[in-house]
Parts: C-alpha cells; structure tokens; sequence
C-alpha cells in the first residue's frame, strides 16, 4: 500500500495560506483585509487560515461550520444566496505533523495535488474561513495525488510542475489562472515549511487570522495536516468571471517539461484523466 493510499482524508485538518503569491490578494479585492497584519517580509505571505477541523475536543472557541467536511472532487455546491464565487488553483500538500510536548516541531512531505481553495467574494468577512467553508463540497483535492519524498529545494520534483487553471462552459475551455511554476510562490519549500510551524504554534486570533494552536489542539494533535499553499494570480478572464451552475472548474498541477496547455486542455475536454504525473482537478458546478 502507497503512502497516499492510507490516508484517511476526513480525519485530516485542511488549511491553506493566504498571500503567498504576488498579486492574488490583490485580484480578489482581499489585500485590504491585511493592511495591519505585520510581516517580516515585504513578500512573505500573511496567514495561514482553516478550513476543516475534525470532530475533536468541541469548545464554544472552535467554529462548528469548521466541522463540516468540505472537500470534494468531483463537484462544487455553489453556495446559496451568493452571485461572486471565484475558483482558486492551488497546490495541495498533506504533511506528517511531528510533535514534541504539545508543540509542532516539523512537517514532512507525503503528498501533492491539484487544489481549489474555492472562495465567496464579499466584504465584511471577519475571518478568512467564513469565505472558505461554507458546507459540503465548497472546496476540492485531486483524487490524483503525487506522492512528495521530498520538500527541499534541491532535491523536490516541485520544482518542475506548473500550476494552471481553465473554466469549461459549454464547448468552451478559457484559461482562469495563470500558468505558474510552484518554485514561484512567495514561500516555497524548507523557507516556507518553516513559517508554516512557527504560524501553526504561535499565530493570534487577530484581525482574519485564528488561533491555530487552539484548533490543532482541540483535534488532538493530528498525525497529519493538509495545506493548500496559495492560490496563484487570474488571468484578465478569471478575475472578471465568475462561476455559474453547470461550468465545470478545472485546476491542473503537471510537469512542464512534458506537457503544454494544448495538451491539458484536449485531455479535459476528453475526459482522460489517467496521466501518471498530472494532477488534474475537475470540479462541475451545481445549485445547492
């Protein structure tokens, strides 16, 4: 049995980091939620927020929407009464988490896909999860995963997989999300692995970010962790469409040195899926 095959993904916290790519906060009309947020970095990103939390220790601090298990990857349930729902290409990653006296001490690689950390579009949100989460089947993961032996950046296949995203309507396939090495996220690899710990330890409830601490220990200091690592820049299409029931939202994380978009996209558009090292994420959307 593979690593990824003993993964029992209901059991698993599910966070993803917000303003890890350049210009993305910007696109989604988000970065003013974080103008008081102090960074080290000019670039570094801004927070790590969650989106599901398994069923653990229930306190009155843990948000019970949290509890409901978002991830599907077949469909999007577009959530009632909302008309701005934007998809959000990603690579996903599920780690070891490594503790020592109630403290996470290392995050090992296992896994990697393609994720859409789909998200609500409003203003006036108190915290990032509540745009995130907002019932069954309002994100997605790629059944495909690939698994990840390594996480440096040295040694780490990531550095030849591109992220990009197209929106499918009808007949019609547009490019969402730009074509993006992950070695251009902001944070990437040991760099990023390392402000990941120190967020999920020490990070405030403050402003739109939580306290993850509380919520890490409130699910009893889970053996593993999944992060979608940030959402990547919109093309001029996907930041001004938005998803309407019947698109079908497609996320894909391949190896550039094989493939271009010409191929994604007749694989998408014929439904073959089965490329070995392709990570393809396809998502129809329906009315709740």
């Amino acid at each position: 049995m593979s690593r990824t095959e003993e993964l029992n993904f209901e059991q698993i916290p599910c966070f993803g980091v917000a303003g890890n790519f350049t210009g993305h906060l910007e696109q989604a009309g988000e970065a003013v939620d974080f103008a008081k947020t102090v960074v080290k970095e000019a670039n570094a990103p801004k927070a790590i927020f969650p989106t599901y939390l398994p069923m653990g220790n229930i306190s009155e601090l843990t948000p019970e929407f949290l509890h409901v298990y978002p991830v599907d990857c077949k469909k999007i349930i577009y959530p009632e009464g909302e008309q701005k729902v934007q998809l959000e290409p990603e690579c996903g990653i599920y780690f070891d988490a490594i503790w020592e006296d109630s403290k996470l001490v290392d995050l090992v690689p296992i896994c990697f896909g393609a994720s859409n950390d789909c998200s609500i579009r409003k203003e006036g949100a108190k915290k990032i999860s509540i745009k995130k989460n907002w019932g069954k089947s309002s994100k997605g993961v790629s059944s495909k995963l690939i698994e990840l032996n390594s996480f440096s950046k040295e040694k780490s296949i990531l550095n030849n997989y591109n992220i990009v995203s197209f929106l499918q309507r009808g007949n019609e396939i547009y490019q969402y999300g730009e074509d993006s090495p992950v070695s251009q996220y902001s944070y990437v690899f040991e760099k990023l692995t390392d402000w990941m710990i120190d967020k999920f330890n020490n990070q405030k409830d403050e402003g739109p970010a939580e306290n993850l601490s509380l919520y890490l220990q409130e699910c009893n200091y889970p053996e593993k962790i999944f992060v979608s690592i940030g959402a990547t820049r919109y093309t001029e299409y996907g930041q001004t469409n938005f998803l309407q029931p019947d698109d079908f939202s497609c996320v894909v994380v391949y190896p550039r040195d094989k493939y271009c978009q010409d191929n994604l996209k007749k694989m998408i558009l014929e439904q073959n899926y089965c490329a070995p090292d392709i990570s393809f994420l396809v998502q129809k959307v329906l009315m709740g």
